[in-house]
C-alpha cells in the first residue's frame, strides 16, 4: 500500500508541476552560465539536469512508468541516442563543430515532424480539437523545414554540397518556394477542416515541407551560413513549442520557447552584423568556394607583398599593441593553441595583445570564441567588433589569421560589392597588417580583398598553425 501510495503521489499534478518548475529554473540558470567559457561547462551540466527532471516529470505525468510497455521503447531510444551522441560529440573536431550544430539542431525539427505524423495517425476519426490541430500542423511544417534545411546546411558546411548558391535563374526560385509554402499551408487548412479521409494526408504535408526546407537553404551561400544555422535553430524551437501546446506538455513549451526566442534574437544580431535582412538572406545569399587569382596580382590590379616568419616576429616583438583577428582559416589549421603560445611570448616581452572577434567569423555564431576558449585564451582579451574597431588606429600590428570577408575594406569603400555595408573589423586602420593565408583563394563571399594589396599589408603564405609556430620560435630567439 505504501509503495502504491508513493507511486500515486509521484503521478499527481501537484508533484509533476513542482518538478517542472524546478526543471525550468535549472535550465534557465544553466543558460546564464553560457555567457563565459569558465562557467559554460557548469551551465551545460546544470541545464542537462533540468532537462532530465523535465523528461522524468513528463513520463510520470503520462503514467509511462506505471505498467506501460512503451517505457521500454523510451529507454531503447535513450540508449540509442546516447550511444550515438556521446561518441560523436567527443570525437568531433573543432573545425567540424558548425556542421555538428546544424545536424543536431535538425534532429530536433525532425523529431517534431515525426511526433506530428504519429499523433495525426492516432487521432484520425477521434474528434481532435481544432486548436490542437492548428498547433500540431504548425509544428509539423516548421519542424520538417528545419530538419531538411539543416541537412542542406550540414552538406554545405561539410563540403558534400557546393558552398555556392544553388538556385533557379531569375525569380524562379522565389516562385517555387512560394508555391511550396502555399501548398503546405493550403493542405494543412484542408486537413484541419475535417474533410480528410486518409492518414497519408499529413505525410504529404511533411513531404512538401521537406521540399521547401531543401529549396530554402540550397540558394543560400557559404557567407550566410552563420545566419542560417541560428535561423533554423529558431525554427526548431518554435516547432517544438507549438507541439508542446498541442500535447499540453509544459517541458516542450518552455524549452521550445527558450530555443526559439534565443535563436530569433541571435539571427537578428547576426543579420545586423552583416548589414543584411533575414528575408534577403532567405531569398538567396551570396558566397561559395570561388577562388581569386592565384598569382601576385589580384582583381584590384594591385600586387601583394609576401613576408617571412622572421620579419613578422620582429614587427610583433617591437610593437606596443598587437591585435589578432582570427577567422575560419585558424579553425581549419587548428592553430588556436599556437596562437595562444604566441600571445604568451609577446606578453613576456611587454607587448599588449588583444583579439578582434567579428560576429560572423567562422561558420557558426561564436565559432572563434569557442576555439580560443579551448586554447585557454583569457576571455577578457576577446574584443567584439564594436569594442575593438576604435583600437585599430593605435594598433601597431594586426595579425589576420584566415579572416577574409570580415576584414574586407570593400564593405566600406565599394558600393558595387556584394558585401557593401557589412560592418567589418577595420584592420586597415592599423599601422601594419600581416595576413596569414594558404593561398590567394577568396573567402566565403567569393570576392577579392583589396586589403591584401595595400602597401602596409604583407602576407605570410602557408599553414596557419605552422606559420604561427615559426613566428613564435623567432620571437623567442629575439
Amino acid at each position: 500500500m505504501t509503495a502504491m501510495a508513493g507511486t500515486v503521489f509521484l503521478q499527481t499534478t501537484n508533484f509533476t508541476d513542482a518538478a517542472y518548475i524546478v526543471a525550468f529554473a535549472l535550465m534557465i540558470y544553466g543558460m546564464t552560465g553560457l555567457t563565459g567559457p569558465r562557467t559554460a561547462v557548469r551551465g551545460n551540466k546544470t541545464a542537462a539536469v533540468g532537462m532530465t527532471i523535465a523528461v522524468i516529470a513528463t513520463l510520470l505525468r503520462k503514467g509511462e512508468f506505471h505498467g506501460s510497455s512503451t517505457v521500454w521503447l523510451i529507454l531503447l531510444g535513450v540508449a540509442i541516442g546516447t550511444a550515438i551522441g556521446i561518441p560523436a560529440a567527443r570525437r568531433v573536431k573543432m573545425t567540424a563543430m558548425p556542421q555538428m550544430v546544424a545536424i543536431f539542431n535538425g534532429v530536433g525539427g525532425g523529431a517534431v515532424a515525426l511526433i506530428a505524423w504519429v499523433e495525426f495517425r492516432h487521432q484520425f476519426g477521434g474528434g481532435w480539437p481544432l486548436r490542437v490541430e492548428i498547433f500540431e500542423l504548425f509544428g509539423a511544417i516548421v519542424g520538417s523545414i528545419s530538419f531538411w534545411g539543416s541537412n542542406i546546411a550540414f552538406g554545405k558546411l561539410q563540403e558534400i554540397l557546393p558552398g555556392r548558391p544553388i538556385k533557379l535563374p531569375g525569380r524562379g526560385q522565389s516562385a517555387l518556394n512560394l508555391g511550396l509554402f502555399v501548398i503546405a499551408v493550403a493542405s494543412a487548412v484542408v486537413l484541419a477542416s475535417g474533410t480528410h479521409s486518409q492518414a497519408l494526408f499529413i505525410l504529404g504535408i511533411l513531404v512538401v515541407a521537406a521540399l521547401l526546407g531543401n529549396m530554402l537553404v540550397l540558394p543560400i551561400g557559404g557567407a550566410d551560413m552563420p545566419v542560417v544555422i541560428s535561423l533554423l535553430n529558431a525554427f526548431t524551437g518554435l516547432s517544438a513549442a507549438a507541439t508542446g501546446v498541442a500535447l499540453s506538455n509544459p517541458a516542450m513549451i518552455v524549452a521550445g520557447m527558450i530555443v526559439g526566442a534565443s535563436g530569433t534574437i541571435l539571427t537578428n544580431l547576426m543579420a545586423k552584423a552583416m548589414n543584411r535582412s533575414v528575408p534577403a538572406i532567405v531569398a538567396g545569399g551570396f558566397g561559395g568556394a570561388v577562388a581569386a587569382p592565384a598569382g601576385a596580382a589580384g582583381a584590384t590590379g594591385g600586387t601583394v607583398r609576401s613576408t617571412s616568419a622572421q620579419d613578422v616576429a620582429i614587427q610583433l616583438a617591437y610593437a606596443r599593441l598587437v591585435v589578432i583577428a582570427p577567422g575560419y582559416g585558424m579553425a581549419v589549421a587548428q592553430a588556436q593553441h599556437a596562437v595562444r603560445e604566441l600571445q604568451r611570448e609577446l606578453e613576456a616581452k611587454g607587448v599588449e595583445v588583444k583579439y578582434a572577434i567579428h560576429p560572423v567569423a567562422g561558420r557558426m555564431p561564436g565559432h572563434m570564441n569557442v576555439l580560443l576558449a579551448e586554447a585557454n585564451v583569457p576571455y577578457e582579451l576577446l574584443r567584439e567588433m564594436d569594442e575593438i574597431n576604435p583600437e585599430f588606429p593605435r594598433t601597431d600590428v594586426t595579425l589576420v589569421i584566415g579572416a577574409n570577408d570580415v576584414t574586407n575594406p570593400a564593405a566600406k569603400n565599394e558600393p558595387g560589392s556584394p558585401i557593401y555595408g557589412m560592418p567589418i573589423l577595420e584592420v586597415d586602420k592599423s599601422a601594419a597588417v600581416v595576413v596569414l593565408k594558404r593561398s590567394m583563394a577568396s573567402g566565403f563571399a567569393g570576392i577579392d580583398n583589396p586589403l591584401f594589396y595595400e602597401p602596409k599589408t604583407s602576407l605570410l603564405f602557408g599553414d596557419a598553425k605552422a606559420s604561427v609556430a615559426e613566428i613564435t620560435a623567432e620571437v623567442k630567439a629575439l
